[in-house]
């Protein structure tokens, strides 16, 4: 079927078994797959009255159970493997709401939503309507119906004040939060905004009058830089309760969801300040919480302008990291990553001065000599480096006298020689098995 009737749209998801895909065919039929490294594509039943692509649809995966929630007119569907079912309120026992379609539940709203977001949890999503302007709160997504509240005020939202006056346009979940952008008519609004996820150690921490091991050690803290005694009434306090371990690593955790550097800073300097007072507490979090900080606020700057959040980072890695870096060609920021991190020079810095050196012999604006000068002296005897590589990328670049010049510099005749007679160099070639030896060559 997908391939008679083409795919209009499809979902990329995550679950359980891996990274799936949903597809929305030409026949209007939704078919998905949970895992696209055992691509085994499962058609859902058929959505009654569906004639066009639906305004907006989005995929919810739990406990093992993906199923699709989508917009057709004035009504929400939600797709499983045997059935097709119509979304309803749940308003309990309390009155005839049960029947009543969800997005009829407020006079003024009665159009379908123009935005699905599910959670990151996969237990809920949000969606926003043109003539609301209200997102829908984070809600369970049950058997039954979908709960919405009857009377929707501004307090019921977890999204920043300044966003009510805009209409959101978009919104895409990531790791850490959700991205919007405002709609155009909105104006300077329009720009995309990031709404962190407060993980649950910042939640105990900045709690208003929270007795929270962490928030003690960082009262504690704050008391101590001001030269007061309540540093140590709180300190005696956490140490009574024999809570200074999990405070100390309270701070370390909630300073890596932090995106501001100062409240970065504060943490730390708690949980640093907390350290001091146990005999054995592992240093390995608080060095490798301060290093991560380090790269995150480095590539967070605005004239980088990559803001992952710490859970992107860590599920990105720091080799896919360095990739990306490599390919925007911030080779200096990539190196001080490569050796702020000691990493290995074959995996960090080697590689991306050769993907420099490939970069740098497609410059047509410099000779064949000052390029293979400049990448010799920029590379040198770097461990890991191959010249026929570089010279190889040069040769299909058109540029085979570059290519020559920099297998002088390879010190390996093996490679030398099948690279001049792949540039049908046979004189060349001969010469350079000659002075190597290899009677192999």
């Amino acid at each position: 079927e997908v391939l008679q009737n083409h795919v209009l749209e499809a979902q990329v998801f995550h679950t359980e078994f891996g990274t799936g895909v949903a597809i929305l065919t030409g026949a209007f039929r939704f078919s998905l797959a949970t895992n696209i490294d055992d691509l085994k594509l499962r058609r859902l039943p058929e959505v009654p009255g569906l004639q066009q692509p639906p305004g907006c649809w989005a995929v919810l995966s739990q406990d093992r159970v993906t199923v699709v929630l989508l917009a057709v007119g004035p009504e929400l569907f939600l797709l499983d493997n045997t059935s097709c079912s119509a979304v309803v309120r749940d308003c309990g026992a309390s009155g005839p709401c049960l029947c009543e379609k969800f997005c009829e539940f407020n006079s003024a709203i009665r159009s379908p939503p123009k935005q699905m977001c599910p959670r990151p949890s996969w237990k809920g999503l949000g969606a926003t309507w043109d003539s609301g302007r209200y997102p829908c709160p984070w809600q369970e997504v049950g058997s039954v119906g979908f709960e919405v509240p009857s009377n929707p005020t501004r307090s019921m939202f977890p999204v920043p004040g300044w966003c009510w006056a805009l209409l959101v346009s978009q919104c895409c979940t990531q790791g850490g939060g959700s991205r919007c952008r405002g709609h155009p008519c909105s104006g300077p609004a329009s720009q995309v905004c990031f709404i962190p996820i407060s993980t649950e150690a910042s939640q105990e921490i900045f709690r208003i009058a929270s007795m929270a091991p962490g928030a003690l050690l960082l009262e504690a803290q704050k008391e101590y830089e001001k030269e007061s005694q309540k540093a140590d009434e709180y300190l005696r306090e956490i140490r009574e309760q024999q809570l200074l371990p999990e405070a100390v690593g309270q701070c370390i955790e909630a300073a890596g969801y932090e995106h501001e550097p100062q409240t970065q800073k504060s943490l730390l300097r708690a949980a640093s300040f907390g350290k001091c007072f146990l005999d054995k507490f592992p240093p390995e979090g608080f060095v490798r919480m301060c290093q991560d900080l380090r790269v995150l606020n480095a590539i967070r700057d605005y004239q980088i302008g990559i803001p992952l959040t710490f859970t992107q980072y860590k599920q990105l890695t720091i080799e896919v990291l360095l990739d990306r870096l490599v390919l925007r060609r911030l080779y200096p920021l990539a190196i001080r990553i490569c050796e702020f991190l000691r990493l290995p020079e074959i995996q960090g810095v080697s590689r991306i001065l050769a993907h420099w050196a490939c970069s740098k012999v497609q410059q047509k604006d410099k000779s064949d000599e000052e390029v293979a000068q400049a990448i010799n002296h920029k590379l040198g005897d770097t461990p890991g480096i191959s010249y026929s590589e570089i010279a190889t990328r040069a040769y299909d670049c058109g540029r085979a006298e570059l290519a020559i010049k920099l297998l002088e510099y390879e010190p390996r005749s093996g490679e030398q020689v099948p690279l001049l007679l792949k540039m049908k160099r046979s004189k060349l070639a001969l010469g350079k098995a000659i002075e190597s030896g290899d009677t192999d060559l």
